[in-house]
């Protein structure tokens, strides 16, 4: 198992899963912080209350949510093909990833934005705070700590989701222990793989729970 050829590659896998994780993550945000806020202020504690609107987003993000991701990731492999060219590898993976991600960020946005004090939304309103001000001052300056724990929570998801793009040729070390692992029964191999996934786990989750630590310390 420790020749270079097998090193080599297990280095590639952990480089094509910190791709994707850290790609899927960052587009994720793009379309699910967005997503959030609206489902935030078009719900019932909205700052622009409009059931229309939220129960629209709501419908839509819980049935992309209640989709399998393995499912989803067969779904969209017309739509991953035409856009990237392939419908296998890790750049395919992180578009169907992305779809994953960006309702399951949504949520937890929404759920951060949520926990903000009404009466620090209240007091800005009074003093003729504008829906922008409120918003990115009030909403995301309070949420900012639980925002990064929600940070951290995506990383570990995504990543839990580019191993199991493995089955279908999603690359990174899911690819590698499905190959080696289960069709070339490579027990010792899996195991590498596995412990290599829960270390970037446990790595990832550590940096943004002691980054969220911080932030918290210099808001007090």
């Amino acid at each position: 198992m420790f020749e270079a050829g097998m090193v080599q590659t297990l280095v590639e896998g952990v480089r094509d899963t910190l791709y994707m994780v850290l790609a899927s993550t960052a587009f994720g945000y793009l379309l699910g912080l967005p997503l959030g806020i609206l489902l935030c202020i078009t719900g019932e504690n909205g700052i622009r209350k409009n059931p229309v609107i939220y129960r629209i987003l709501d419908i839509v993000v819980n049935l992309i949510r209640s989709v399998p991701f393995l499912i989803l990731l067969i779904l969209v492999s017309p739509f991953t093909k035409w856009l990237v060219g392939k419908s296998y590898g890790a750049t395919a993976t992180v578009v169907s990833l992305v779809i994953a991600a960006a309702p399951f960020i949504a949520r937890m946005v929404e759920s951060s934005l949520n926990e903000v004090d009404q009466g620090v939304i209240e007091a800005a309103k009074s003093m003729g705070a504008t829906d922008g001000t409120i918003i990115w001052k009030v909403l995301i300056g309070e949420a900012r700590t639980s925002l990064l724990v929600g940070v951290t929570i995506a990383l570990g998801t995504i990543l839990g989701y580019s191993a199991m793009a493995g089955v279908l040729g999603g690359g990174g070390l899911g690819d590698i222990a499905i190959r080696y692992g289960y069709y070339r029964w490579q027990g010792d191999v899996m195991w590498v793989t596995v412990i290599l996934l829960v270390a970037l786990v446990q790595i990832l989750q550590g940096i943004g729970m002691l980054l969220s630590k911080k932030l918290d310390h210099r808001r007090h």
